[in-house]
Parts: C-alpha cells; sequence; structure tokens
C-alpha cells in the first residue's frame, strides 16, 4: 500500500517501525463551535483507514485529539462571555445544541 508523505510531497510504500503494528495519530476537531465537514472529513478518512488497516491484520494504535485551545476557541470564548474551558467542554460534549441561545 502507498501513502501519500505531505513532507516529501511523493507516495510511499508504507513501511512501519514495528512490523505488524500501525501508529496513526491524527489531529482531531478544534471545539470552538458544532462539527462541520471541515472537522467530519477526517474523522471519516481516519476511521476508514483504521477500519481497513485493521482488516489487512495490522495491530492499529490510533490516537486522536481535541484541540481544546486555539484561537478560534479564544474568540468564541470572548464572544459568548465565557473562558476557553467553558467552550471547549460545552461544545465538545453537546454537538448538535446551541451554546447560548
Amino acid at each position: 500500500m502507498k501513502i501519500f508523505n505531505t513532507l516529501t510531497r511523493t507516495k510511499q510504500e508504507l513501511k512501519t517501525i514495528e512490523p505488524g503494528v500501525l501508529k496513526i495519530y491524527a489531529c482531531g476537531p478544534t471545539v470552538y463551535n458544532f462539527i462541520h465537514i471541515g472537522n467530519a472529513r477526517p474523522l471519516c478518512v481516519f476511521d476508514v483507514l483504521r477500519r481497513y488497516m485493521e482488516y489487512r491484520g495490522y495491530d492499529v494504535k490510533f490516537v486522536q485529539n481535541f484541540t481544546d485551545i486555539d484561537d478560534k476557541i479564544i474568540r468564541r470564548a470572548n464572544e459568548e462571555g465565557l473562558t476557553y474551558k467553558e467552550v471547549s467542554e460545552y461544545t465538545s460534549k453537546n454537538s448538535g445544541k446551541m451554546l447560548r441561545v
């Protein structure tokens, strides 16, 4: 299987550091607002990749984060009169609900 290497901008044969073990770290959503297509695409892509590699027999170690502090979250917190922590926690737990009405 070939994977696109963004550092070299070329397709390269997938070679794991440890035979049979694939480690994936993927950036997850920035929780400043409701999920949108920009957040959903990587969630879907990396889930499909993980499942496919497990199907191929790899022991997959998959880690994905939630970005809880960045400029978008700080801006949203200031707009809502909340702390960055309140915005991040609420948005990550209530993706389908309004923050303030």
